[in-house]
């Protein structure tokens, strides 16, 4: 590991010190064993009562309240060996070969990429446990641009950018820069390597079906459609089983996209996340509090 600057060797960062020290330790165990070891932590992280156990279990309640219970639990638990699984990944992202990366995520179609090869290109990228790894793999290939909340951990922080700047000058812009700097660098003609799927308030939100339920979600994808001319081409990374790592796919462009209907544009967007999750249920990010913000007079979901 190279050295660091003294301002993030603070004894209060020790731990945080030592998780790296441990990610670097497993990047060089074959992957079946990292793997293995994911799960069986993330089997033992599912046991323990938790914030988190609740907000997972709260979301699949709500987006799934036909299916069993005892399905619903079988995914929260795979959801957490998901989750502890690729974290455990990323010290091969942060210091794995090129060629172990790109071994670690294929590319399925990576002729899809650029959609008709003429107009610029927002890659729609949702929530799921590869995303990193799906975006880290596309920076091996061409230079992208996708915007980046600063970790509140310096460290941690350190080394995200580390993994998601290693193999190209990837253009990282921080939410706080507002929306210039990315129309600026999707009309340049680099893929917008785009995560929609966070509920990160009122703000430039509407409120859109999710599996039914009004949740707030950023608006800007048919903004941006609309003031760059581009086009929108889903892509998703699925872990694989058994240690074989990723795979990345490129779905078919968006056509009649924006439709001027922002509601509309928003529901669809929402609805293709939707059947993607439908697809691998304990892939999603069920941690997160998908439905924190509730429109004006409603109660929290997750009291």
């Amino acid at each position: 590991m190279s050295a660091v600057p003294r301002t993030l060797l603070r004894p209060a960062l020790l731990p945080v010190w030592l998780g790296v020290f441990v990610l670097w330790l497993l990047h060089w165990l074959p992957l079946p064993l990292q793997a293995a070891i994911g799960n069986s932590l993330g089997w033992l992280a599912a046991q323990i009562p938790c914030k988190r156990r609740r907000v997972g279990a709260t979301n699949l309640a709500l987006c799934f309240p036909d299916v069993p219970a005892a399905q619903r639990r079988r995914w929260l638990r795979q959801t957490f060996q998901a989750s502890i699984r690729a974290a455990l990944e990323y010290g091969i992202l942060w210091w794995g070969s090129a060629a172990r990366v790109r071994r670690l995520v294929r590319i399925d179609n990576p002729e899809a990429a650029r959609g008709d090869g003429v107009r610029p290109v927002i890659w729609l990228a949702p929530h799921f446990v590869g995303l990193d790894m799906g975006g880290i793999r596309l920076t091996m290939d061409q230079t992208i641009v996708s915007m980046y909340a600063r970790a509140q951990n310096p460290v941690a922080d350190k080394y995200m950018r580390h993994g998601r700047t290693r193999f190209s000058d990837i253009v990282l812009i921080e939410r706080h820069e507002g929306i210039k700097a990315t129309l600026a660098a999707i009309k340049r003609g680099l893929p917008f390597y785009y995560l929609p799927d966070q509920d990160h308030g009122r703000l430039n939100a509407v409120f859109a079906p999710f599996f039914g339920i009004p949740a707030a979600t950023v608006s800007a994808l048919p903004r941006l459609v609309k003031l760059t001319d581009a086009q929108v081409i889903p892509v998703i990374t699925r872990q694989l089983s058994w240690g074989r790592g990723y795979a990345l796919r490129f779905y078919p462009p968006w056509e009649n996209f924006p439709s001027g209907d922002l509601d509309a544009d928003v529901a669809r967007m929402n609805a293709f996340i939707e059947d993607r999750i439908r697809e691998m249920p304990a892939q999603y990010l069920w941690l997160h509090r998908r439905f924190k913000t509730r429109p004006i007079g409603e109660a929290s979901l997750y009291d």
